[in-house]
This record gives structure tokens, sequence and C-alpha cells, in this order.
């Protein structure tokens, strides 16, 4: 990472809410090809959520706690603030000196930018702008949220002119938090309506939704140069597997999260 910070541009979308089972069985099953022809091998990483709800696992990520490999450790990290003693810090991890990864990349010259999705980034009070305001520009817009059907068609139509509108030389950090797989999601499944509820299948059907777009997101952000790009879920969500429903608990589903980064080359 030593060699990708300050050459590449950097891209960040939090897959709010995705569980990995649903996640690897739509890549398996070819179900999500946008998203697959970018994750190493064609499938999901299985990773441990550093946090159970979305302001938890964003505080844990922003400080460069990224999701960790679902297996005996210690795994070196991508990004680690300077913290004596620290066990996942390598000679391959960029490291800052901030308090967390957003400034310390603005102070390494990158343009941070983010595009809220969820309630915890939609700026309409305190704690909906801690996570926001950590960024030089960020944006929330009521399209963005949680009960849009049209919400990362959204989001990504900003992302363009973010883009658009930078100097060609300013390096840029983008974060994206997609809110789709939120609940609820129930639209996103043809047939289901508010009656029938949020399911597994309408869960998989907003990232079927993701994927349809994700493509623009992802030429975006190469146009300018090579990015480098982590995409994951931040945390899973239950639907009464052992009587549990939703996040901000212990449960298998909560925890266990997919993830990939790979680079995106210019153009692609």
């Amino acid at each position: 990472m030593n060699e990708v910070v300050g050459r590449d541009d950097l891209l960040l979308v939090t897959l709010d809410t995705l569980r990995h089972d649903v996640a690897a069985e739509l890549a398996a099953a070819g179900r999500i090809p946008n998203l697959a022809r970018h994750l190493p091998g064609g499938a999901w990483e299985k990773r441990h959520a550093p946090g159970s709800f979305t302001y938890a696992s964003h505080q844990a990520m922003f400080a460069g706690f990224l999701p960790t490999p679902a297996a005996p450790g210690p795994h070196p990290r991508l990004f680690a603030a300077r913290f004596a003693g620290s066990e996942t810090t390598a000679g391959r991890t960029y490291v800052f000196d901030t308090s967390d990864l957003v400034s310390g990349l603005a102070a390494a010259g990158y343009r941070t930018v983010c595009i809220g999705g969820v309630g915890f980034f939609n700026k309409q009070g305190a704690l909906g702008d801690v996570l926001p305001g950590m960024f030089q520009e960020s944006h929330w817009e009521p399209e963005f949220g949680v009960p849009s059907p049209t919400s990362f068609e959204a989001q990504v139509e900003r992302a363009e002119q973010v883009v658009a509108g930078l100097p060609a030389d300013r390096r840029l950090f983008l974060f994206l938090n997609v809110s789709a797989l939120h609940q609820p999601n129930w639209f996103h499944l043809p047939g289901a309506t508010r009656e029938d509820g949020d399911t597994l299948a309408s869960h998989a059907a907003a990232l079927e939704y993701v994927d349809r777009h994700i493509g623009r997101l992802f030429a975006a952000m190469s146009s300018r140069r090579r990015c480098f790009a982590v995409v994951c879920s931040d945390h899973g969500t239950a639907y009464g597997e052992d009587g549990y429903t939703g996040h901000r608990l212990g449960h298998e589903a909560v925890w266990t999260v997919p993830y990939a980064h790979f680079f995106l080359e210019p153009a692609a």
C-alpha cells in the first residue's frame, strides 16, 4: 500500500448490511456478473466484521481496521495508524500519523469525499454528522437513503459528478456507503409487497440491483488513473435465524461478511 497511496485513486464501498452467505451464493450462481468479474477468483473472501452495526463498524474501518480474514491470524492490514505494539502493522501496511485513515489520506494530498447512504451519514443531527464530518466533502440526499428504491443509482450519479469536477492531477479517496441492502429492501424483489416484508430473497434482489449499476461507479473511478478499490460489507443482518432479526447483535449472520480488494485499471 505504500506504493499505491500517492499514485492511485482509492475507492471504499461498504455494501451496508450485506450477508456473506447471500453474496457468495449470488456470485457462484452468476447473478452479480459486474461485481464477480472483479472479485479475485470470482469469489468473495469470507471475513469477520469489525462491528455489528454501521456506526461501530465504520469507526473501526476509518481507523484502518477493515474486516478481518475469517482464519487464525495475525493478518497484516492495508492501512494502520501509527501505534506502538500493533501486531497487524507490517512493512506493506500504509501507516498514517493522524487518528483516522480519512485525515491521513488528506494529509497525503488526497481529496476525501463521502457519499452517504444509511442514517448515520444523513447529516441531519449531531450523530449523523460524525462519520461524514471526517471528510473534506460529504454528500447525502433523501434519495440516497434506505427507503428509496433508486438509492444506488442516485449515489452513483453523484459520484460521477464528483469525479468530473476534480482536477486531473488531484488524487481522490471516495467512500460510498450503499444503503440498498438495508431494510426495507422488499421493493427490490419483483412482485413483493410491503405486506410480504423483507426476506433473504429481497436482500439478494437488492444486491442484484446494486450489481446492475456498479459498473458506472467503477468506470468513473478508473476514468482518470488506476484505482485501488475495497468493496465489502460492514456487517450482516439476521432474517429470523435462531429467533434473531436485524443486527447490533452477536450472531454468525451478522459477524460474517463478504470482502474483496482489487485494482480498476484506467478506463476499465
